[in-house]
């Protein structure tokens, strides 16, 4: 676990790819109280989303230039990307601008699971792949699904259409707030620069989705269904409500890894890391119990 109270010289300069994004912003505002120099990587105008005394460094994936001059003078990046068929090429071509500038170590968000077919997570490893082939410490993070993800379910609950085909399957879902935490102390971690190291996060237990619906209906006071599905039926359904095909297959895919408890491993990683237990489940739906109210 790091202190990050102790005084280090090497924690001069961190570099922030996704400073915007659920882990980022979480990251950045627990990196911002730290006695370091910040700069959040964007393709656009993000300042107003930033604590002060960021800096901004705009980049452009096609031009190799912008992303060394973001980084030069760094030494950690966090790399974080939206979920984007340019994932791959995006974060491979930072990593080797980050190589090429000379910093130091690559903290990679990443995702927990098998070797699949199913985006995102093949993309992960192709990227995972290419940082193992460089010469540079790296610390790569595989969080299981984030809870949030049931934001998305606030108003089928509420509408008692709530469904999918995820069935009784089991998934430890992390908090991000744990995921940042877990960023956090690696990037600040003077112990294992030049290592390299993987590390599994997940929450304390693994549900399953009419679990979830079991605690909501007694927050909510009412019934709570999951409706199971096939996933040609909520493939319809996501469709139908206006996602793309595109978001609508990642959303399957993370119903089939639920369906399958592909992603139901429990760890003990983030206490290692961080020095406290990971939020519950039951914690992240007490805080959002309005997204779900009729």
């Amino acid at each position: 676990m790091f202190n990050p109270s102790e005084p280090s010289a090497a924690r001069a300069r961190i570099a922030v790819a996704g400073a915007t994004g659920r882990v980022g912003s979480a990251l950045i505002s627990k990196l911002a109280a730290e006695p370091i120099e910040l700069v959040a990587l964007t393709r656009r105008s993000d300042a107003e989303r930033l604590p002060s005394g960021v800096a901004l460094a705009t980049v452009d994936f096609d031009a190799r230039s912008t992303l060394e001059n973001a980084l030069r003078g760094a030494n950690r990046l966090f790399l974080a990307h939206g979920t984007s068929p340019r994932q791959v090429a995006n974060e491979i071509a930072l990593i080797d601008a980050a190589v090429a500038v000379g910093v130091s170590h690559i903290v990679k968000l990443s995702v927990l699971g098998p070797p699949s077919r199913l985006h995102p997570f093949d993309w992960h490893m192709q990227i995972e792949a290419h940082l193992a082939t460089c010469d540079i410490g790296f610390t790569v993070l595989r969080p299981s699904s984030f809870v949030d993800i049931l934001a998305r379910a606030g108003a089928p609950i509420a509408n008692d259409t709530w469904g999918g085909a995820a069935g009784d399957g089991l998934v430890n879902l992390i908090d991000t707030r744990d995921v940042a935490d877990s960023a956090f102390a690696a990037l600040l971690d003077d112990a294992h620069v030049t290592s390299q190291r993987a590390y599994h996060l997940t929450g304390p237990t693994a549900v399953s989705m009419p679990g979830i619906a079991d605690e909501l209906s007694r927050l909510l006071g009412r019934t709570v269904t999951y409706q199971h599905r096939s996933p040609a039926e909520q493939r319809e359904k996501l469709l139908a409500s206006g996602l793309t095909e595109f978001v609508a297959d990642l959303l399957l895919g993370l119903d089939r890894a639920f369906y399958e408890s592909t992603l139901a491993e429990t760890t003990t990683t983030v206490r290692e890391l961080t020095g406290h237990a990971p939020r519950p489940v039951t914690d992240w739906l007490g805080d959002n119990i309005s997204l779900f109210r009729k």
